[in-house]
């Protein structure tokens, strides 16, 4: 079985299935809410973001699906696991994000939640879905770059 990679020091987790659903044109940072067991919750390692999205509700972004477990000491006061949470950006930022989202139809993704200056930023990606063929395609170019890497290493 292959060892489990480490992430960089600071990131909480990552959506790696972002890249290969989206061809990812922009990145943006966020400042999440979160309430106080979600913080222990997540410096314990339990927080996903797999399969969720970004949503505009009333000119605020939200980000929805993103799971963090609760919090393993708490008591009755302990969050909602898969409640939907709000990002925080400018609002020319948030009224620029909406304005491209209307005219473009761009999907805003996160991408991977990391802690910055002991708060937890969210990097936002800007994107179009990739339907299959581009899917195939990103595969067979993993795959020829692999067995070129493996060439030339063996010789």
């Amino acid at each position: 079985m292959a060892k489990k990679k480490k992430l960089a020091p600071g990131t909480i987790c990552v959506n790696k299935k972002a890249s290969f659903n989206y061809s990812i044109e922009e990145t943006i940072e966020a400042g999440v809410v979160l309430c106080g067991t979600e913080v222990k919750a997540i410096r314990e390692g339990k927080a996903q973001i797999n399969e969720s999205y970004a949503y505009f509700k009333d000119n605020e972004l939200y980000i929805l699906n993103s799971n963090i477990a609760e919090f393993s000491h708490g008591n009755i006061n302990n969050h909602e696991p898969d409640r939907s949470r709000k990002l925080l950006l400018h609002k020319s930022e948030i009224r620029k994000l909406k304005q491209r989202k209307e005219r473009e139809n761009i999907s805003i993704i996160p991408l991977k939640l990391y802690w910055s200056k002991g708060n937890v930023k969210c990097q936002l990606g800007i994107g179009i879905g990739k339907n299959t063929i581009d899917k195939r395609n990103t595969i067979k170019e993993r795959e020829w770059k692999r067995s070129q890497h493996r060439i030339l290493k063996n010789g």
